[in-house]
């Protein structure tokens, strides 16, 4: 039987660049994993962050199998961003791509008794070949995911390709009520003496429907009658395990998740789940936290998903690379519809390496993914074409789609694009959906320039299904004042910009998905705004996940039903002058707002309510009471409101926008603007 033993814990790591070490280095620190050297300079913005190749250290013992013909394999969750694995002295693989899991059988390097030396270098220094080239993000470096030790017989399910499971499920609902499951299974060693058989568990463990099939053709479509459908507010799972048999003795043992669903996308409908409409409107997501970098725990990506799931949000877009599978299965468990993607971001590079590495990358996101139903859309590419077109980057799209659509004909592809490129633009119409990335009202233009330019887009190309795959603004929760405006940096301006993009998103459901750029604020080490380095703050929480902005508290208005009440500003607790705006935000049709215990007025609107207010002189309790739900603040009515609410040295014409991250001077060289660039 398969045996699977973590090896987390007790490392040797230096963050030095030396030679291999022949034994166990013991005068190197002890880590355990999740690891990764950049935790605290990948986002504290003290002039970049630490790009080397450094060694991780451990011994093990070789595990056995009881029948001849085993295999051991090293498996690696990820490593930043590539690496090399050593067992007793001779290498075993590498693997270029800092964010999917890969494996190297190492059954002839380990020793037959005592401990063996596993090395694994990581490497996340600057190169041509592997993606991602540049982006707006902190490429961390290290065993950020963690390590196993896997021991498996000779004939077993695959584990030879792209760190797949070897055993792929696709369900799908029929027209009588039942489900259909699709089973394939990848035997290594198949033989006339084994089988596969086949066993389907609704959620409380009964079995629903099971085969057993030759292992030389194992594959199989079963039946489950009145099915249960997955869906974002009922995330009904079955439980679907494969078993080798020989005789009465398993031989090797997969179990995977799985749910009943139909998707489709219509460019007047919008997304539609198992024959009902439904517009996708989320977040996007990157992996990283406060201190820790992209070395998150198993409840730390869980936290993140209840997070999401607490703005009432029901779709995720994975930015911009594989996510850890505890966080995918989160999505599956409570009910998110996700877009995954690769990191073929923001510079192409035009090396046969490079294409290589990419058509690689999609591979190990689709193959180690495909049964994950929370899953719908994969992603191609992100803002592309800042660098510019070519016939060459054209092809290689159209080659990625080609290659998405053998590995999975399930699913639907896309790509999202940044907002210059033209509607003309031969990118176009390769992915089976479009999506842009828009930031008016934040990098240019006016936020009510968003909902023109998406009707406009849709009359013009009334045949392709359009999302938006990102918008934004900063929002630092130190920057406060009566009259915010773009570039302030401020909570308010942000919250007031996601109160219009609510609005805008909610009177078209025609659009397919919406994606809010950023769901937590991340790390980026050569950002440099609003008086805060190493990081961009669009997100709705902060980074470490302490602090929900008041822009999270709108979408909760908008896309929840259980009774909610939320006042702004709790943040802006000084505050002069003779009345002052108090803002709440609220899904029910009727706010009363009460000043100091007593009611000061009652109002009925949607979603965001405004009163002007005059405090009184010191200290005011402002509550908010709306159905069940109810909110306080305090606030102080002073002379002069704190300097520290004022960005520093803010540029004096908010009217031209934030600085773009690829317009930033440290980057020009780096993206570049070759002939056939679009201009913003």
């Amino acid at each position: 039987m398969r045996k699977v033993i973590n090896i987390n814990n007790g490392w040797r790591f230096l963050q030095k660049e030396v030679p291999m070490p022949q034994l166990l280095p013991a005068d190197w620190p002890t880590v355990d994993l999740p690891h990764t050297w950049n935790a605290v300079d990948g986002h504290d913005g003290n002039g970049g962050y630490n790009r080397g190749s450094y060694w991780y250290a451990r011994e093990f013992e070789t595990p056995r199998q009881p029948l001849p013909g085993g295999r051991v394999y090293i498996q690696v969750h990820a490593a930043g961003q590539e690496a090399e694995v050593w067992v007793n002295g001779q290498k075993a693989c590498e693997h270029k791509g800092g964010y999917s899991l890969f494996r190297a059988d190492v059954t002839e390097l380990c020793k037959e008794e005592g401990p063996n030396l596993l090395c694994i270098l990581c490497s996340n220094k600057e190169r041509t070949g592997i993606y991602p080239q540049a982006a707006d993000f902190t490429f961390y470096g290290g065993l950020y995911r963690g390590v196993d030790i896997v021991s498996v017989p000779a004939t077993r399910f695959d584990m030879d390709f792209a760190g797949g499971e070897g055993f792929d499920v696709s369900a799908a609902p029929m027209a009588d009520g039942s489900g259909e499951f699709e089973l394939r299974s990848f035997i290594t060693n198949p033989g006339p003496d084994y089988t596969v058989s086949y066993s389907i568990y609704d959620k409380d463990g009964k079995e629903v429907a099971g085969a057993v099939r030759p292992s030389e053709s194992p594959d199989v479509k079963l039946p489950v009658p009145c099915a249960h459908l997955w869906s974002p507010d009922a995330p009904y799972l079955y439980t679907v395990t494969a078993r080798i048999v020989r005789r009465n003795e398993v031989v090797d043992e997969v179990t995977v998740k799985s749910g009943v669903r139909s998707f489709s996308v219509d460019p007047d409908k919008g997304f539609i789940l198992n024959g009902r409409p439904l517009p996708l409107r989320g977040v996007c997501r990157h992996q990283d936290r406060l201190y820790k970098g992209n070395a998150l725990t198993k409840e730390e990506h869980w936290e993140d998903a209840r997070i999401i799931k607490e703005l009432g949000a029901n779709t995720i877009r994975l930015a911009h690379y594989q996510h850890s599978q505890d966080f995918y299965d989160a999505c599956d468990e409570l009910g998110f519809v996700v877009w995954a993607e690769i990191p073929f971001i923001s510079v192409f590079d035009p090396t046969p390496e490079a294409h290589e590495n990419c058509k690689s990358q999609l591979t190990e996101l689709i193959v180690q993914n495909f049964n994950h139903p929370s899953i719908c859309f994969w992603g191609l590419s992100n803002e592309i074409l800042i660098g510019g077109i070519s016939e060459q980057l054209v092809e290689n799209h159209k080659e990625l789609n080609h290659l998405a659509h053998k590995l999975d004909g399930t699913r639907l592809t896309t790509i999202a694009h940044v907002s210059m490129t033209p509607g003309e633009a031969p990118l176009h119409d390769i992915a089976d959906v479009e999506s842009y990335n828009l930031y008016f009202g934040w990098y240019g233009g006016k936020t009510e320039d968003n909902g023109p330019w998406l009707d406009e887009y849709h009359k013009k190309y009334p045949h392709r299904s359009l999302g938006l795959s990102e918008y934004g603004c900063e929002g630092i929760i130190t920057y406060h004042g009566p009259e915010p405006a773009c570039k302030d940096y401020s909570e308010d301006y942000q919250a007031r910009y996601h109160e219009h993009m609510a609005q805008v998103l909610s009177e078209r459901p025609w659009m397919w998905s919406s994606h809010v750029w950023n769901m937590f604020d991340f790390g980026c080490s050569f950002r440099n705004e609003g008086g805060v380095k190493g990081r961009n703050n669009k997100g709705l929480v902060s980074m470490d996940r302490k602090i929900r902005k008041d822009s999270f508290y709108i979408y909760q208005a908008y896309w929840t039903d259980k009774p909610m009440v939320h006042i702004c500003g709790r943040r802006y607790a000084q505050r002069a002058g003779e009345t002052t705006e108090i803002r709440v935000y609220s899904n029910q049709p009727t706010v009363s707002l009460y000043l100091n215990g007593s009611l000061y007025a009652e109002q009925s609107a949607c979603k965001v309510f405004v009163f002007e207010v005059a405090l009184k002189e010191g200290m005011n309790t402002v509550t908010a009471s709306a159905g069940s739900a109810r909110d306080s603040i305090v606030l102080e009515k002073v002379d002069r409101e704190p300097g520290v609410y004022t960005v520093p040295a803010p540029d004096e014409d908010p009217r031209k926008g934030a600085p773009n991250w690829f317009k930033m001077p440290d980057l020009t060289a780096m993206v570049g603007k070759p002939e056939g660039g679009y201009e913003e």
